[in-house]
């Protein structure tokens, strides 16, 4: 395997996020789009004050939105962002040291700011903030992997494939052990979730949000893929790269669907196990969900392909992807219309799975409008403007 590391040109013109011009489609399109997922589980979360936000007993359609969020979206969502951000590191990295700047201290302080930005995220609205953690995997990749060579960064799909491996072995001995039952899916509790004041809330999440982030800093290895696809151009140049991108969605999506599909089972009521089972295939759909990540991003490219050998792009994939260049703002957003509508201090309508579900399609689309307005003003969002101020020291 050859290091191509160089064989797209990259402009040189300053330090920091990719301009509008230069922006590959396949991954804001992934970013907008997987924010929908996002939502949808974050919702459930907060409606059922706890994870993974199901109802245990579903009747009628409650059966098919419980079978769907296990199978596509619960463990299935956050590493497509994970390994965004390896490859937005990469890049970062790439236009900083073209431009003639230091990628390490640049970095660094970004990364430090986003572990900042988690840390208030936390406290004032959710105990479950990724930002946190992406900021303190951001650090440790930038130390630790982004200046190392093309043969040191194969590493990782060995590790991969190790864990595709697992995933087997995970699924035979659960074939080979399950018995039934009349357990049913249970939510793990969170109290700041469930507090009746804000300040109450404060509190709890300040003892909940570093248990949290420390349990979810081990997808520094989904970021790694990430890393490797970027030194890549996977994504810049997707035509080059379509039967790696068609075996990689066709293969992990497989993968992350089976290896979901008994506890979807068991969620929509159509599968009746004992509890040491359901804990067995709640432990398969987590592993599993890992390859969830390059699966959708895989299929993201490919997407991207097809729309940009158009005329033009349909106005429902550019204002998706004008969402995926703002994320940041959107997913803070996203956690402050969850406390609105469901705090038990505030409007508190959740408990039920269709609230939730509506919610998290209404949020997103407003975020989907909000987005597409200011992309015509070409504005960039606004805590992506914060955050590109602190990390370069300007606007």
């Amino acid at each position: 395997m050859t290091d191509t590391t160089d064989a797209v040109p990259i402009p040189t013109a300053e330090a920091g996020p990719v301009p509008r011009c230069e922006r590959a489609l396949a991954p804001d399109l992934a970013r907008g789009a997987m924010l929908l997922f996002i939502a949808l589980a974050n919702a459930a979360n907060f409606a059922f004050a706890g994870q993974p936000g199901i109802d245990g007993t579903p009747h009628g359609l409650e059966r098919v939105v419980n079978f769907f969020m296990i199978t596509f979206v619960d463990s299935r969502a956050y590493p497509v962002f994970a390994v965004m951000f390896g490859y937005g590191l990469a890049q970062l990295a790439r236009r900083a040291a073209a431009a003639g700047a230091d990628p390490r201290r640049i970095l660094l302080r970004r990364n430090a700011w986003l572990v900042v930005f988690g840390a208030l995220h936390a406290t004032l609205l959710y105990f479950g903030d990724f930002l946190g953690a992406y900021g303190i995997v951001g650090i440790i990749a930038t130390l630790v992997l982004l200046r190392r060579g093309d043969r040191f960064h194969r590493l990782v799909l060995w590790l991969w494939a190790l864990l595709l491996g697992y995933t087997f072995l995970l699924a035979a001995k659960l074939i080979v052990n399950a018995k039934s039952g009349h357990a049913i899916l249970t939510n793990t509790p969170n109290p700041s979730l469930a507090a009746t004041s804000y300040g109450h809330g404060v509190l709890d999440r300040l003892a909940e949000w570093p248990v949290h982030t420390a349990t979810v800093v081990p997808f520094i290895f989904i970021v790694w893929l990430g890393i490797w696809a970027a030194r890549r151009h996977i994504l810049e140049n997707p035509t080059a790269h379509q039967v790696l991108l068609r075996r990689t969605a066709l293969g992990c999506l497989a993968v992350t669907v089976l290896g979901a599909l008994p506890y979807a089972l068991v969620a929509a009521g159509a599968l009746q196990v004992d509890s040491a089972t359901r804990d067995a295939m709640a432990y398969l759909h987590a592993v599993s969900g890992e390859f969830g990540g390059p699966g959708y991003v895989a299929l993201f490219g490919l997407l991207a392909l097809k729309f940009s050998t158009g005329l033009r792009r349909p106005a429902t994939v550019r204002a998706v992807a004008a969402l995926g260049q703002r994320s940041l703002s959107a997913y803070l957003f996203q956690s402050v219309a969850w406390t609105i509508v469901f705090a038990p201090f505030a409007m508190d309508l959740g408990a039920t799975t269709y609230r939730a579900a509506l919610a998290a399609v209404a949020v997103w689309t407003v975020s989907v409008l909000a987005a597409q307005a200011m992309d015509r003003r070409r504005y960039r969002g606004p805590a992506e403007r914060l955050l590109r101020s602190l990390t370069y020291g300007r606007s």
